[in-house]
C-alpha cells in the first residue's frame, strides 16, 4: 500500500504533463526560461493549503515561502535569502504573510507540552502571543484562542518584514507592498486583515514610513 501510494505521484506527474501539453505544447518550455513573478508568497507548511489553487494563479505568478506559522525570522537565513531574492532581483510588487484558522504550529504555541526540536521555533509564536495576550485571552473557547492567535501571529510577521532593509528599500524604490492575510480552512476564503503600517506599528517607531 505505501509503495502504491508512493508510485501514484509519478503517474500523476505524468498525467498533469499530457493535460498541460495538451492545452499548450510550447508550456514547460516557456516556463524554463525563467520567471518574473508580481507576488511573494509568505505561508503555513500545512499540507491543507494549495496556494496557487485557492489564488486562482498559475505557476510562475507566486514566488512561495512556507515554514510552520508562516514566521518572519529575522536569524532564519532560509527566509531572508527567499526575501532578499524576491525584492531585489525579481522585483515583486507584494509581499504576503498568510497564516491560516486552526493552524497547529499556533495551537501547540499555546500549550505547554514539548515537542522536541520545534519547541524552539514555536518560541517565536510564544512571543507573539505575549504581545497580544489581552486579545487573544478574550476570545470566548480554546479555538476563538487559536484564531485570534493566528491573526496577531500574521501582524507580528508582517511588522518584522517592515523592519528588515529589503522591504524598506523595496518600498521607496519599487512601491513594494505589504500584506497580512489569514486562510479559513472550513471555508476556503482569504481573508486581508488590512494591515496598515502607518496605523498599527506608528507606536512602534522602528520604521520610518514617510
Amino acid at each position: 500500500m505505501k509503495q502504491q501510494n508512493y508510485s501514484k505521484l509519478f503517474e500523476n506527474n505524468k498525467k498533469w504533463v499530457e493535460e498541460k501539453l495538451n492545452l499548450d505544447p510550447q508550456y514547460f518550455e516557456n516556463h524554463a526560461k525563467g520567471q518574473s513573478p508580481k507576488y511573494l508568497y509568505i505561508g503555513c507548511a500545512d499540507s491543507r493549503l494549495p496556494v496557487n489553487e485557492m489564488t486562482g494563479t498559475s505557476a510562475g505568478e507566486l514566488f512561495i515561502h512556507r515554514n510552520v506559522a508562516n514566521m518572519v525570522v529575522h536569524t532564519d537565513n532560509n527566509l531572508m535569502s527567499v526575501l532578499q531574492y524576491a525584492v531585489q532581483v525579481l522585483k515583486v510588487e507584494h509581499v504576503v504573510v498568510c497564516g491560516h484558522y486552526g493552524c497547529g504550529g499556533v495551537a501547540a504555541a499555546l500549550e505547554n507540552k514539548s515537542l522536541g526540536l520545534i519547541d524552539s521555533w514555536l518560541m517565536n509564536i510564544k512571543e507573539s502571543y505575549q504581545k497580544n495576550r489581552d486579545f487573544v485571552d478574550s476570545a470566548e473557547n480554546k479555538e476563538g484562542k487559536v484564531n485570534r492567535l493566528v491573526e496577531s501571529n500574521v501582524k507580528e510577521q508582517v511588522y518584522n518584514l517592515y523592519k528588515t532593509s529589503y522591504v524598506q528599500e523595496g518600498i521607496k524604490s519599487n512601491g513594494l507592498q505589504i500584506h497580512g492575510w489569514v486562510y479559513d480552512l472550513k471555508e476556503g476564503l482569504l481573508k486581508d486583515l488590512e494591515v496598515e503600517a502607518e496605523k498599527d506599528f506608528k507606536e512602534k517607531s522602528i520604521y520610518t514610513f514617510n
